[in-house]
């Protein structure tokens, strides 16, 4: 097969915790070809859509202070030539991140295979994508209005504020009724009642931590990546300083991913990451899920190798 992958700055990825860097192994080790090209590289140009791509071969893995990879030259490859184009361009979902599924999804009816589907991208913010399984979820609030903030604060006394177009736990806040910032932290997030957020009930469970759960063309990896906040913190990110363990999947998190799962791959969702607090589904992240490389190399299971499998099926 020959792979495309929309990435970040090729320099910018840690190899060593890196989901699209796993593939791209597996991948190699299959004997797949791989090509990269940036978010800025996707034209439109004589009635095609086309990626300026460099093709890429993975060198020195193991030295942190070598280059892992080496690229060749750009060359503008109409994006339906290749078997498999992955988005992996990570967040922030801005409008040059939506102009970009535009361009795939044209790419698409092209004969292109894009994954994940650009125009389910769209469909499904990482934040709300969560009412369309409701029974799954825990007391939640969208909106932009501070009076109903309140309320619901007043109601559950302990909340847990996001906005919807945000990762890696960055401006997540919890407050309590008796906060003494109540007021500046809503006007901060709402933008004056300008922006809509998403308030959630504090789920204590975050202590065992923030389950992430890999669903691959539908079906759930076996071991969820439990992400426990540091000492001082709520938010279980990696990026914010969390620990992840892996451990095996609950019932409770079977029936979540057993419901969840085919669904969203019925829509062109093939890797998706499921954000689990105790029994309670909280996010469902569609642009670059992460956790492979951390479950692989404290469980053993190759969910990369399952990726590209899933791949295969699909391609060859």
């Amino acid at each position: 097969m020959k792979l495309a992958f929309i990435l970040d700055q090729l320099d910018s990825i840690k190899i060593d915790k890196d989901s699209s860097f796993a593939m791209m192994r597996e991948a190699v080790g299959r004997d797949h070809q791989l090509f990269v090209m940036q978010q800025g590289d996707i034209v439109w140009r004589d009635k095609l859509v086309t990626g300026f791509s460099r093709k890429l071969t993975l060198t020195n893995q193991k030295d942190r202070k070598s280059r892992w990879y080496q690229e060749g030259l750009s060359e503008a490859i109409p994006l339906q030539e290749f078997d498999v184009v992955l988005m992996r361009k990570d967040p922030p979902f801005d409008m040059e991140y939506v102009y970009s599924t535009y361009l795939l999804e044209l790419a698409e009816q092209q004969g292109a295979f894009v994954v994940n589907s650009p125009r389910s991208i769209r469909d499904h913010n990482e934040k709300l994508a969560i009412a369309k399984f409701s029974q799954f979820i825990p007391p939640t609030l969208v909106t932009r209005q501070e009076i109903l903030i309140r309320e619901f604060l007043d109601e559950h006394k302990d909340i847990v504020l996001k906005p919807l177009d945000g990762m890696g736990g960055a401006s997540v806040f919890r407050i309590h009724s008796a906060d003494h910032n109540i007021s500046v932290i809503l006007e901060m997030l709402t933008h004056y009642s300008t922006r809509t957020i998403m308030a959630q009930r504090f789920l204590p469970e975050i202590s065992q931590g923030d389950k992430r759960i890999l669903l691959i063309a539908g079906k759930s990896v076996p071991f969820a990546l439990a992400r426990k906040p540091k000492p001082g913190e709520t938010r279980g990110n990696l990026a914010a300083g969390g620990i992840g363990i892996a451990q095996p999947l609950s019932e409770r998190d079977l029936e979540i991913a057993n419901t969840v799962g085919p669904q969203l791959y019925k829509q062109g969702l093939m890797l998706v990451g499921l954000d689990v607090i105790g029994d309670s589904l909280t996010e469902i992240n569609v642009t670059s899920p992460t956790g492979m490389q951390e479950i692989t190399n404290q469980t053993g299971f190759n969910v990369a190798g399952m990726m590209i499998d899933a791949l295969e099926k699909c391609c060859l």
